[in-house]
């Protein structure tokens, strides 16, 4: 078994909250995604943060190139390790 990990990277909170639900009916993930605030040093602004989706991937079996797919139906991306 692997510590594989993937972390999509979302513009806002409810991007990240409807990504994370979305991933378990579209990869059919059993594992709840993690979900953490980004924000640059210095920013308290809400709108300046990004949200993070963090998945635990531990056979391995997601495709990368299909979870960055995913993640742009929100405006993100996934993240390279």
């Amino acid at each position: 078994m692997s510590d594989v990990r993937h972390v999509l990277v979302l513009p806002d909170r409810d991007a990240a909250e409807e990504a994370a639900e979305a991933l378990g009916e579209r990869f059919g993930i059993g594992e709840e995604p993690r979900l953490v605030r980004d924000a640059l040093a210095g920013e308290d602004d809400a709108e300046d943060a990004q949200w993070l989706v963090l998945l635990r991937d531990a056979e391995a079996r997601l495709d990368p190139a299909e979870l960055d797919e995913f993640a742009g139906e929100w405006e993100g991306w996934r993240e390279e390790p």
